[in-house]
């Protein structure tokens, strides 16, 4: 089969490799869309973290869906032919957070791309654990704006649960960064119930995107977040911010914006230590919680609730390309200028 690997240098490579076999309590999926992530672009750049994370030679991606084509012994709950997403964490199952039901703070989850070989292949295997059915439709039927859909429903995991950390029913939100997944949580939010939305990015083609869904969007060069909360007559903060940038600018204009008692979701990973003005946050009793990845599998069945009564976030997928031209896809992902960038296995180059 085709895979794109990396060899621990810059750039990947596409090449054939063998079909992974199914062991037991795992299933074989034939893979139909997947999304290309800012930890792939990390990969293909070799950069310091993908040095330290990853090993020369995996088959990198994690976003996916795909048809099963085999079940591996022991497993009874799925069978070949049904639709499905992955969820990329592979947990334990023995520590304490597994077997405390708290599976997404495993302390040895294994990442699909990075600690084990992943989707950027026509067949990844992975346990039956991690399998998300996509009931009534299968592989046939389904329209390809769905297969786009259940492409991404990992990062559109990793929004509803930074969206919906805090309550946001009636609350004013501010978004820093109007990437995929910041505009999947600003659209989370509004599904939710929240008042007023405010997305930042320092990127025209974003911003504008962000505005051509329904959102106040800003570049904070350009104009003040506060002039935004004059216009929108907002007279005592945000009450909560969803931090999707990694921006330690960005970072600081929260901490300025955010009301007394505010709250902070966190999902961006800086890319060095960001200073905090530590004392505004504890006169102004501020909450700042981390967030990674997705709460298994609560936040799958939030997700999954708000896409059947009306959450439509395919508009961020803005671009689609065959598997075969995948440098064409990684490139227009690296460039800025694009929402959600998909792979499409079921399409000639």
């Amino acid at each position: 089969m085709h895979a794109l690997v990396t060899r621990g240098t810059p750039g990947l490579e596409l090449v054939e490799i063998p079909e992974p076999e199914t062991p037991p309590g795992h299933v074989k999926v034939r893979v139909l869309r997947a999304g290309i992530c800012g930890t792939d672009l990390h990969i293909d750049a070799w950069d310091a973290w993908a040095q330290s994370a990853v090993t020369p030679g995996l088959t990198v991606g994690h976003e996916f869906c795909g048809e099963i084509v085999e079940v591996g012994e022991g497993v009874t709950d799925y069978v070949a032919g049904q639709l499905m997403s992955g969820e990329g964490h592979v947990v334990c199952g023995h520590c304490r957070n597994c077997r405390a039901g708290r599976r997404h703070l495993c302390i040895r989850t294994s990442n699909l791309g990075v600690q084990r070989d992943g989707c950027f292949a026509e067949y990844v295997v992975l346990p039956a654990a991690n399998v998300w059915m996509h009931p009534g439709v299968t592989a046939a039927s389904a329209t390809s704006q769905q297969l786009d859909v259940f492409g991404i429903y990992d990062p559109f995991g990793n929004a509803v649960h930074t969206a919906l950390k805090f309550p946001v029913v009636g609350e004013d939100v501010l978004v820093t960064g109007a990437g995929p997944i910041g505009l999947m949580a600003a659209m989370v939010a509004r599904h939710a119930g929240a008042r007023h939305i405010v997305v930042t990015d320092l990127s025209q083609p974003r911003l504008e995107l962000a505005r051509s869904l329904g959102f106040h969007a800003l570049n904070p060069r350009e104009q003040e977040i506060a002039d935004v909360q004059r216009e929108l007559r907002m007279t005592e903060g945000f009450d909560v911010a969803l931090e999707m940038s990694g921006s330690p600018a960005a970072l600081a204009g929260i901490i300025e914006n955010l009301n007394f008692g505010g709250r902070m979701a966190m999902l961006g990973l800086p890319s060095a230590p960001i200073e905090l003005d530590f004392g505004k946050v504890v006169s102004h009793m501020l909450t700042i919680q981390g967030i990674y990845g997705r709460e298994m599998f609560e936040t799958w069945y939030a997700m999954a609730a708000m896409a059947q009564t009306g959450l439509d976030v395919s508009p961020v997928i803005t671009d689609r390309f065959a598997f075969a031209d995948w440098q064409g896809a990684f490139d227009r992902a690296r460039s800025g200028a694009a929402g959600k960038v998909i792979l499409d296995f079921t399409q000639g180059a």
